[in-house]
């Protein structure tokens, strides 16, 4: 045709095509878009295109790109489809640009795509050549695909959110920022899908990449995003309790290319889940309390206690955290038999090792719940996670040698108040029913039955007669108030606060005996108070009560345990947790074989910070943000820094705000300037040595 066909640029159409792709956000030069949906380029040439003209975009990933690996895509617009299932065409041709439509396949590897143009002998090379793929929610043949709205608005496009911590009882959230459009956040992901040095073929797969994303997280195996610690001690990194957010993580892991100091369980679930939404996959928080980390998968931990009720550190390899958070993705099972689709376990924190590395998951729910703890992966770690029973003893010393006395199970009171965010709303969404049958219920002894046949196999379990169908049939199907089994004399304990727990001040706490049963009891109370971190780990033994109380028939009476503040400052200062109020009471009724156990974990309670701002604002119009916070306590907060991030106003942010005795009150101010638009929240967060957990939240409308 006379002069030779050359390309003289290429329009990628970023705005038309990420507002498509719902990729706009992403803070990158480059296109962004999904797997298995349309994207257009328009291509500028030489001169008009020809019907013999020779016209062929090949799009390459990975180092060794071959068409039979489905990673080198060669489309030729004149043959529609392409064997690798991605499809070309031409929308309009006119003058010497030509508009042009592809459509990646919806099982095409994500990661990052060259493309090039070769026209007869010419290749044409543009710059920012490289075009991002991503998982495609919206799209029915992705195995991610979400058919609901406001479920992928929040799964998927949420940048912003809350992860649940505490207790089961006094359970609250911190906010979080998970800022997977920020800048470098993409790149890093990209790079740790190199760095899990994956087959191209298994970037495919859901379940392939959330399970290396889960090990890449944490640093053990392969100088992964975030050291793990909780010795107390972070002088050399940054505490757990600082971040409050995933994107100076990952931005900083991007640059140093090192393990970053320092992850607990909450920050290593807040940035998998900020990698997984950043490709694509829904995901969200799980934070399951009173979660047992159980070492020899018997499904039950052990709790070992002195005579005053103290629980004892040295003795238990097992322990319950009062907390764990991991993530749930959601993908099709494929791998799997019929019926196990939807959301999945994964967990980043490194706690056992899985096929040699410190990985866990995909799980899917229905596993859990169902008891099918056979099928991969790692659901016999995550069902005890959830299921074990707690099995109390008392040591106390006999002629000199330790004596272990059995003195209750309770098979209730683990993997409660299974918590996340829910869609749309800042509130707390209890899932538990997702991960477990009602407690009693006829389908959880099903489930138990099943799931310990596969943990024992000899059908050696501490709960063995709850499973049997024997006599025994009938224990198990009374209906039972959650951690009491109803007793001879009907024994029954209560732990409370009399007032709320202000670090500073007294600790008021009271245990309640109670029985029901006619006749006189006499019972021996013991109860103590510790602090302890989420983990479990005691800190320190702050006081206890030994009484002798006497009941008669259905009674009641309130056995007071005070303690001061001076007998917990000292731990307050020296320990670099946040710390938690942890009460045990035992008590055994004299002349009968009536024990109980019962614990109850407290968080303490901190003022207010108050956020000022308007509740609308312009795009690139700069407004003003206000911290203001009164220290309301009755102690200095010696080495107050106020942490503040707003995604897409500003940039994060510490004020050093030295000693802050009681009564004064600290103002700091920022300036914003928007730069997206929509809903953008602003989370500040106050640590000092002794109170590490003041958290706030607001958020503010950017407008046209």
């Amino acid at each position: 045709p006379g002069t030779d066909l050359k390309v003289t640029g290429i329009d990628f159409l970023k705005s038309q095509n990420s507002g498509l792709h719902h990729t706009d956000a992403y803070n990158i030069k480059n296109l962004v878009v999904r797997r298995g949906q349309a994207f257009q380029l328009r291509l500028s040439f030489s001169r008009e295109l020809k019907n013999a003209d020779k016209l062929v975009l090949h799009f390459s990933i990975g180092e060794k790109p071959m068409k039979v690996r489905g990673t080198l895509m060669s489309l030729n617009p004149r043959h529609e489809k392409d064997v690798s299932g991605w499809q070309i065409s031409i929308v309009k041709n006119s003058g010497k640009e030509c508009l042009l439509s592809v459509t990646s396949s919806p099982s095409a590897p994500v990661g990052k795509y060259t493309l090039n143009v070769k026209t007869g002998t010419n290749i044409y090379k543009p710059e920012n050549d490289a075009v991002y793929l991503l998982f495609n929610p919206w799209c029915e043949g992705d195995v991610v695909f979400l058919a609901n709205e406001a479920q992928r608005k929040e799964y998927v496009l949420n940048d912003t959110g809350c992860i649940y911590v505490g207790s089961a009882y006094s359970i609250h959230g911190r906010p979080w920022n998970f800022g997977q459009f920020e800048e470098l956040i993409l790149d890093t992901c990209m790079y740790l899908l190199d760095k899990s040095k994956p087959k191209l073929s298994n970037r495919k797969d859901p379940v392939f990449v959330s399970r290396a994303m889960s090990a890449l997280v944490n640093s053990n195996d392969d100088s992964g995003v975030l050291l793990g610690n909780w010795s107390g001690n972070y002088n050399s990194g940054t505490s757990p309790m600082d971040w409050i957010g995933s994107v100076a993580i990952l931005q900083q892991y991007y640059k140093t290319k090192k393990p970053v100091c320092y992850g607990q369980c909450w920050v290593f679930a807040g940035v998998l889940t900020t990698v997984m939404r950043c490709l694509g996959i829904p995901s969200r928080c799980v934070s399951n309390f009173n979660s047992a980390h159980d070492t020899e998968e018997n499904l039950s931990v052990d709790i070992y206690l002195n005579e005053f009720g103290e629980k004892l550190n040295r003795m238990s390899f097992d322990s319950i955290w009062n907390f764990h958070v991991w993530n749930d993705v959601w993908m099709k099972r494929t791998d799997l038999p019929e019926g196990f689709d939807g959301w999945q376990a994964i967990d980043s924190t490194p706690q056992e090792q899985s096929q040699g590395i410190f990985q866990c998951g995909p799980c899917p729910l229905k596993a859990i719940r169902e008891g099918d703890v056979y099928l991969p992966f790692d659901s016999k770690f995550v069902y005890a996670e959830v299921n074990a029973d707690k099995v109390y003893w008392v040591v106390k010393k006999v002629n000199g040698k330790d004596k272990y006395t059995r003195i209750s199970t309770e098979t209730r009171g683990i993997g409660i108040n299974i918590s996340t965010k829910a869609v749309g709303q800042d509130k707390r969404e209890d899932i538990t029913a997702q991960y477990k049958f009602p407690e009693g219920s006829k389908e959880e002894r099903r489930a138990m039955q099943k799931a310990s046949s596969f943990i024992h196999p000899l059908g050696m379990t501490p709960r063995a007669f709850f499973s049997s169908s024997g006599p025994m049939d009938e224990v198990a199907s009374k209906p039972q108030v959650l951690h009491e089994e109803v007793s001879k004399t009907g024994l029954q304990l209560e732990i409370t606060n009399k007032a709320a727990l202000y670090p500073g001040s007294p600790l008021e706490l009271a245990i309640m005996v109670k029985t029901s049963a006619p006749g006189s009891w006499t019972i021996n109370l013991a109860g103590s108070c510790q602090l302890q971190s989420y983990t479990g780990k005691v800190e320190a033994s702050l006081g206890y009560v030994k009484e002798t109380v006497k009941l008669e028939g259905k009674s009641e009476m309130q056995v007071p345990l005070k303690i001061a503040a001076d007998a917990y400052m000292k731990t307050l200062a020296s320990v670099e947790d946040e710390v938690l109020v942890h009460v045990t009471a035992v008590a055994e009724v004299q002349g009968t074989d009536d024990k109980l156990t019962k614990e109850t974990t407290m968080s303490f309670e901190y003022p207010p910070i108050t956020i000022q701002m308007p509740e609308t604002a312009k795009l690139n119009k700069e407004f003003t943000c206000a911290f203001i916070f009164k220290n309301k306590l009755n102690m200095p907060l010696d080495n107050c820094k106020l942490l503040v991030e707003g995604l897409g106003l500003f940039k994060m942010a510490t004020f050093d705000e030295g000693d802050v005795k009681p009564g004064r009150i600290i103002k700091s101010e920022i300036i914003c300037t928007p730069t997206r638009l929509g809903e953008k929240k602003i989370v500040a967060k106050l640590t000092s040595t002794k109170v590490k957990g003041i958290s706030a939240e607001k958020t503010i409308t950017i407008t046209a």
